[in-house]
């Protein structure tokens, strides 16, 4: 059987969420307390219903939030401190959020020109980004000139771009149609391989999760809690066959059980 393309690396893990937790100053607790460690080069889906906290935990890897209590560590150091390491992080938010006036190319050199970058360089590395995504023929395109995956993947080519080595992901394909979904799913995985990226993503399809994952992370809401984290054993790549077969619904059903347990526990809790 083929193995995986690239395992987790053993040694400093890329992020360790130390009983973090998150409280709002109107007494919302958004998430409970949360110990999680993801090694270098996991693919890794934080899975669950709305409200469960899987945004909030994503922002808070991010440095996009901060935590009430406890402590999130990126290579060992606070997020804050991410700056002062050779390691890099993008995030890809739920919308493309482009530039509706600038081109493709525009809104990809973004973050460079951001930082200063000099602009043969920049070129050079928003060339690569878009040949990565099947979008260097639509360098000079308006927006609206494309449709909602192709809009999506400048927002991906955008994350590259920085060359990062953590990519963070809050449901990025929730919007679009099955399809093209599966299209970018099948990419993003290739694209992982490829640049031998950590990926933290969120999902509520358990079998979005299934197929991308080599771990989920399984949470529930009120409060924002992590439930069961399980192991997805199959090897990559993963094709559109693995998706019919007995494996994965094996997986799948596992989650679908799981969730429903959650919820019931959790609506239980609620009603008391």
């Amino acid at each position: 059987m083929t193995q995986p393309t690239h395992a987790p690396a053993a040694g400093v893990p890329a992020i360790e969420v130390l009983s973090a937790q998150k409280t709002y100053p109107n007494g919302t607790v958004a998430l409970q307390p949360v110990d999680l460690t993801i090694q270098e080069g996991e693919f890794v889906t934080l899975l669950g219903p709305s409200g469960c906290g899987k945004s909030t935990l994503l922002k808070m890897v991010a440095g996009l939030l901060e935590p009430s209590d406890g402590r999130l560590l990126l290579w060992r150091k606070p997020v804050q401190q991410l700056h002062e390491s050779t390691q890099k992080m993008s995030f890809v938010f739920q919308s493309p959020t482009l530039m509706p006036w600038a081109t493709v190319q525009a809104n990809v050199r973004l973050p460079l020109d951001l930082a200063k970058v000099p602009r043969a360089e920049a070129d050079a590395r928003v060339a690569e980004a878009l040949e990565l995504v099947g979008l260097a023929k639509f360098a000079n395109a308006l927006p609206r000139a494309l449709s909602g995956g192709m809009q999506m993947r400048v927002s991906i080519a955008r994350g590259l771009v920085v060359q990062p080595n953590l990519l963070l992901m809050d449901e990025p394909f929730g919007a679009l149609d099955e399809i093209t979904r599966h299209k970018l799913d099948a990419d993003l995985l290739e694209l992982w391989r490829k640049k031998k990226l950590t990926v933290v993503f969120v999902t509520h399809s358990i079998h979005e999760a299934v197929f991308l994952s080599s771990r989920v992370v399984m949470m529930a809401a009120r409060p924002g809690r992590i439930v069961e984290e399980v192991r997805i054993d199959e090897p990559y790549p993963r094709s559109a066959e693995f998706m019919v077969s007995s494996q994965f619904q094996h997986y799948a059903k596992h989650l679908q059980r799981s969730l429903l347990a959650a919820s019931q526990h959790t609506d239980e809790e609620h009603t008391a």
